[in-house]
């Protein structure tokens, strides 16, 4: 326990300490207990020598005396003993009852926390252990991690106004960290706060009345703005952000803070630092806080990032308010527990451990170049396909004196760690920082539909302006569209807020509205992505009576959905349909079909220029969708074009298997007709020889089996093919009956009941077999349809 306490510091400002303080454990100074001797000294009194000599007539009876004297004091030194004794067992019993008090008292709460005991409430030293992994198995064990107790306080939900927090689906929740509020109209300070908040997104609710609530407050993770809340499917991991500038606060040392989402616990993992990899920096180098980046969570890679922002005296120990901040151009890429990085030699084959893996990009592609802006409060999503691992896009953002244009858009590919850059086309939105978006994926992920909405322009400085306007990025093509909003109860023009997709619905929550709006509460709204129109109400589309919506616990479209052989397609894109004003930029409908496959500015190298999208099959089939993925078309989902390969070949087979049954059972039909046919013609031809010569009769049955023979002749070399059923003639049997048949010089032995019919097609080759008949399908059809 003493290594979650910090030293004194010698700076003037003090460090934070725990405020976790064990008692019980160390024993106070204690008045020693002052005990008589086990054994005690004797206090016997003799008469002195001069008695002695003055008495010496009654020395026996002196002596008698005395020692009458002697056996009473020893009586009661004995008596005295055993009271002694028998206080000493009392006292030694009710010590070592009172041990044994102490030893459970502190060891229940420490048993709480041991997984074969149990526990029904949440462990009194918080939680030791590894992430938990998607199937419920401990990733790696966290022994580095130092444990920080929880409150008790619940955050509240109803505030004045809130911006400037960070937010994180997991699942169908939203979580919302920290950040700015305020609970007055014309609150200028002491805004930043530690709030945890989740939002539920598996039910419908009025934005009036969202399903708000307020979770416990924790103790360790620090109040901060404009950081980054990563996520993967069980975990919430904090990264940055900058620390109260009013009242000033000074930083601490920067954790990396994770929220277990199946045990609700906090858990710090101090003093992380780098590991070498592709483009990055050194290793072994501390991971410094950051604040205003943009950030994205990839659970479907097992990744996260962090682009640019800035570092200043509110982010950093030891820096002086009196220097300027830095502007960054670097990526942070965290590896989640448990899980590979190919750009990372440390966990390419063996799983990231308990505190993940960290790797700072700095000079991948045109990173290191002059072209390359240093920006802060800007945009990062992410975009399956046109790579191995798809890519990223960086927009919007700056520095306190220059703004990202928005008709350039950086693009990361995340499977080579390289930068490019790509031209849009159309109209641009104005200049912009602190915007949010959000990205849908079309049924078929022809195309994909980054939504942006509000910001602020910082310029002329001291006079920003709000931003509530809507924008969409379509991709391939990098077109921008602008949505029509007219007649649409549009939120207030903010900046600062958050936004996340959950069924083809964008929630916004919060936002810096400036001064002239007192309160914005609750704060949320919701955009339905598909109709372009602003709505009152959540509707949890997934929660429908469709089948096809079962079993998606990541809300992606429904033949994109997440598999053991694919990772899928984007989150939160259930139900999504392209609108019409991106239709008609990028051709198809509703579920895609995009004509355009290709940026309008083709780039000269890169992922837009070599890749292309992950595409699947969508039949539209009334009100719903029958869906069948069929080979990916992007770089990106191997697994999923493995997948898409296998569905078809599965398809083929099972055809071909099919098309064979029917095939086998057409000729066992067949086969069975023509077995019945040859059994009567033999039967017949029987009967005649059987009346002509009664002989070769009984030599047919005596060689039923011996076969026809194609190649018996008549003397002349030929088969009859007269309307007689017996050809006659003199002649022999050759070697009993060939086949059944009487050999004569006219002719064989058959049968003619049609016209032109051959004898040799209905006895010739002898019993037909189910595999001749298989494998002359037209031959016996022919001869059986000719009977």
């Amino acid at each position: 326990m003493d290594s979650i306490l910090e030293s004194p510091s010698v700076s003037p400002i003090a460090r934070r300490k725990s405020i976790f303080v064990e008692t019980g454990l160390v024993d106070a100074d204690v008045e020693p207990i002052a005990l008589d001797a086990v054994r005690p000294k004797r206090s016997l009194r003799f008469n002195s020598k001069p008695d002695i000599f003055e008495f010496e007539s009654d020395e026996s009876d002196e002596i008698t005396s005395e020692q009458s004297d002697l056996d009473h004091q020893l009586s009661i030194e004995r008596q005295r003993l055993e009271m002694q004794k028998a206080q000493l067992q009392g006292s030694s019993a009710l010590y070592r009852l009172c041990v044994a008090a102490l030893v459970l008292a502190i060891l229940v709460p420490l048993l709480q926390g041991v997984p074969w005991v149990g526990h029904t409430s949440p462990p009194l030293l918080g939680v030791k252990g590894g992430p938990v992994r998607r199937d419920g198995g401990i990733v790696l064990d966290a022994d580095s991690t130092v444990v920080k107790r929880q409150t008790t306080t619940t955050t509240p939900t109803d505030v004045c106004t809130r911006w400037a927090h960070m937010s994180a689906m997991v699942n169908g929740t939203m979580f919302l960290y920290g950040g700015e509020a305020t609970t007055r109209a014309g609150q200028t300070s002491d805004t930043w706060n530690n709030n945890f908040l989740s939002l539920d997104l598996t039910k419908s609710w009025q934005i009036s009345d969202p399903a708000l609530t307020g979770l416990a407050q924790p103790s360790g993770p620090p109040n901060v703005s404009l950081g980054a809340l990563w996520h993967d499917y069980t975990s919430l991991y904090l990264y940055g952000g900058e620390y109260s500038s009013d009242p000033p606060r000074t930083p601490d040392p920067y954790a990396l803070w994770e929220y277990s989402v199946t045990d609700s616990s906090w858990i710090e993992h101090p003093n992380p630092r780098t590991a070498s990899g592709i483009y990055s920096s050194s290793a072994d180098e501390p991971v410094a806080r950051a604040a205003e980046g943009s950030s994205i969570s990839v659970p479907l890679l097992g990744r996260a990032f962090y682009f640019g922002g800035h570092q200043d005296g509110y982010t950093t120990p030891g820096w002086s308010q009196s220097i300027w901040r830095i502007y960054l151009t670097s990526l942070l890429e965290f590896t989640f527990p448990g899980r590979t990085n190919a750009q990372l030699p440390a966990v390419s084959s063996t799983p990231a451990p308990a505190e993940g893996a960290w790797r700072n990009i700095t000079q991948g592609g045109l990173q290191d170049t002059a072209g390359f802006a240093e920006r802060a409060d800007g945009l990062l999503l992410y975009i399956p396909g046109y790579g191995e691992e798809g890519i990223l896009l960086g927009l919007a953002g700056g520095t306190n004196t220059s703004f990202q244009q928005m008709s350039q858009i950086d693009v990361y590919d995340i499977a080579t760690s390289e930068w490019y850059k790509q031209a849009t086309n159309g109209p641009t939105p104005r200049i912009r920082v602190n915007p949010c978006a959000v990205v849908a994926s079309a049924a078929d992920g022809s195309s994909q539909n980054v939504y942006m909405f509000g910001g602020q322009n910082l310029t002329p400085q001291g006079d920003q302006v709000q931003y509530d306007d809507m924008w969409i990025l379509t991709l391939p093509s990098f077109t921008w569209v602008e949505v029509d909003q007219a007649q649409q109860p549009v939120p207030y023009a903010r900046a600062g807020h958050t936004c996340n997709i959950w069924n083809a619905q964008m929630v916004v929550v919060g936002g810096y509205v400036g001064k002239d709006i007192s309160c914005d509460s609750p704060g949320v709204y919701v955009f339905d992505l598909s109709a372009l129109k602003w709505v009152t109400s959540y509707d949890n589309r997934e929660g429908s009576p469709d089948a096809a919506s079962a079993d998606n616990p990541l809300n992606q479209q429904v033949v994109q959905r997440q598999s053991d052989a694919s990772m899928g397609g984007l989150e939160g894109s259930y139900g999504y349909q392209v609108p019409d004003a991106v239709q008609s930029v990028v051709g198809g409908g509703p579920f895609g079909g995009a004509t355009v496959t290709q940026p309008a500015n083709l780039p000269s190298a890169g992922p837009l220029r070599t890749g292309r999208a992950v595409t699947y099959t969508v039949t539209a089939t009334g009100t719903g969708s029958t869906v069948t993925q069929t080979a990916g078309a992007g770089g990106q989902a191997v697994a999923g074009q493995e997948t898409n390969v296998a569905a078809i070949v599965a398809g083929v087979i099972a055809g071909v298997l099919g098309a064979a049954a029917l095939y086998l059972a057409f000729c066992l039909w067949l086969y069975r007709r023509r077995l019945a046919q040859y059994k009567r013609h033999v039967e017949m031809a029987h009967r005649l020889s059987f009346e002509e010569t009664p002989l070769a009769a009984a030599g047919f049955y005596g060689h039923e089996d011996s076969g026809f023979s194609s190649s018996a002749n008549n003397g002349q070399g030929k088969r009859s093919h007269e309307g007689s059923a017996f050809g006659g003639g003199s002649g022999d049997r050759q070697g009993g009956v060939q086949g059944g048949s009487l050999h004569g010089s006219g002719g064989s032995v058959g049968y003619a009941g049609v016209h032109g019919q051959s004898t040799d097609d209905l006895l010739a080759g002898g019993e037909p077999s189910f595999w001749g008949t298989a494998l002359s399908p037209k031959r016996s059809l022919r001869v059986t349809n000719s009977d």
